[in-house]
């Protein structure tokens, strides 16, 4: 974790345990460091999982073990790496998740293919299995941690933990849901360097569980950037191991279900919105609503065209109410767009309308909107129904130094 922590962090909250989920830290020393770098969970029998995975076309080992193993459905353990993403590094990393898997497997008593493995770091550097041995060897004996000690465990330039919890009335049960997350730079998640995990105590059969997750994604991991990099290794699971004893939930019609929805889909929202607050060198949270495009996928792609802008970050992070630069991201975006419908606002401030500035614009509120920590961009096309939100952070020159600097 580094040691500035953002201006934008929040508080880590106090996160209930999870029956059937047991959550230990270790140091397995993948970098010259002084701190826990691996984290070993291990759940009861039964547990069902899913998750969503990145899409670039460069993965980890981890990424690729972690997509075959989720066609089973079923998961008794977790293994989390920190300081090396173990990333094309071609036979010894696979050697290494391999070694990982069947280590944990033997330890816990279960198939190697029921241990999901993630890590996170520098690219090309194969992971040391000595390393990787050593300490999940310590991780088994160590005494159980807390949701603080684990989310600070899977960090690596996150300024501080982070971690979300809720609850829900599942089937007339009362279930809990924890989740931490790790992501500061390289976040522009194609989902399906992020890592996700969410552990509940609901009784989710894991292709309602495997959908609702999807859902969930769409509106959240898959709405965040930082930089508009995509890692090789961006994973988000979710566990779900039946000890709330609700009748388990297989569809959409299973009494409890849109609760549990509802409940996912706020976990997965806060979680995304904590990733992109810990962005490398973030002074602002900026969010960017596009309404009025030709479907929502549309407005989608227009949202990002502008959160990923350098032009439009630099101007958010010097407080520069230059709104051209909104136009020019839009113009970009290669979706259809008129100019002479298109409309602009910062915070409650309409800017431009109808292909133009608005006749007798004062900057004074927008200046003021811009000097807070939070920023909000809208943007209306005239053409449909279409709509979309995501959000991203101001670029500074504290981004530069951060990944000038990563290797060393």
């Amino acid at each position: 974790m580094s040691s500035a922590t953002s201006p934008l962090a929040t508080p880590f909250p106090e996160m209930p345990p999870i029956a059937g989920v047991r959550l230990r830290v270790a140091r397995a020393r993948y970098k010259e460091w002084d701190r826990t770098d691996l984290t070993f969970v291990d759940f009861v029998p039964g547990t069902t999982v899913a998750g969503v995975l990145t899409q670039s076309k460069c993965p980890s080992p981890e990424v690729e073990w972690c997509r075959r193993a989720l066609v089973l459905g079923q998961a008794r353990a977790l293994v989390v790496n920190a300081g090396n993403s173990n990333a094309f590094t071609g036979e010894r990393g696979r050697d290494a998740v391999e070694a990982i898997a069947a280590q944990a497997a033997q330890a816990i008593g279960c198939q190697p293919s029921d241990v999901f493995v993630a890590s996170t770091g520098v690219i090309g550097v194969p992971l040391p299995i000595d390393k990787a041995q050593a300490g999940l060897a310590a991780a088994f004996v160590a005494p159980e941690a807390d949701w603080h000690a684990a989310a600070e465990t899977i960090g690596t330039t996150d300024t501080y933990a982070k971690g979300v919890g809720a609850t829900a009335i599942v089937g007339g049960r009362p279930v809990t849901i924890a989740a931490i997350i790790k992501g500061s730079g390289m976040i522009a998640p194609d989902m399906a360097t992020m890592l996700g995990f969410i552990f509940t105590d609901a009784a989710v059969e894991a292709p309602f569980l495997q959908a609702a997750l999807a859902a969930a994604n769409a509106r959240s991991f898959s709405c965040i950037t930082v930089d508009g990099d995509t890692s090789t290794s961006d994973t988000v699971l979710a566990f779900a191991t039946g000890a709330a004893g609700n009748a388990p939930l297989a569809d959409d019609d299973s009494e409890g279900a849109d609760a549990f929805r509802a409940a996912l889909a706020d976990v997965c929202r806060q979680l995304a919105l904590l990733v992109v607050r810990d962005g490398e060198g973030a002074t602002k949270l900026i969010e960017v609503t596009v309404e009025g495009a030709d479907s929502d996928r549309s407005a989608h792609r227009i949202a990002m065209s502008i959160a990923n802008s350098p032009l439009v970050k630099t101007a958010i992070a010097g407080e520069d109410a230059n709104w051209g630069r909104i136009v020019m991201a839009v113009g970009k975006a290669g979706e259809p767009a008129e100019r002479d419908l298109l409309a602009i606002r910062f915070g409650a401030t309409q800017v431009a309308e109808g292909g133009l500035a608005v006749a007798g614009y004062d900057e004074a509120p927008v200046a003021a909107h811009l000097r807070g920590q939070e920023v909000e961009i809208g943007v209306d096309l005239g053409l449909g129904e279409g709509r979309a939100t995501v959000w991203t952070c101001d670029l500074t020159h504290g981004y530069i130094s951060i990944n000038a600097d990563y290797r060393s």
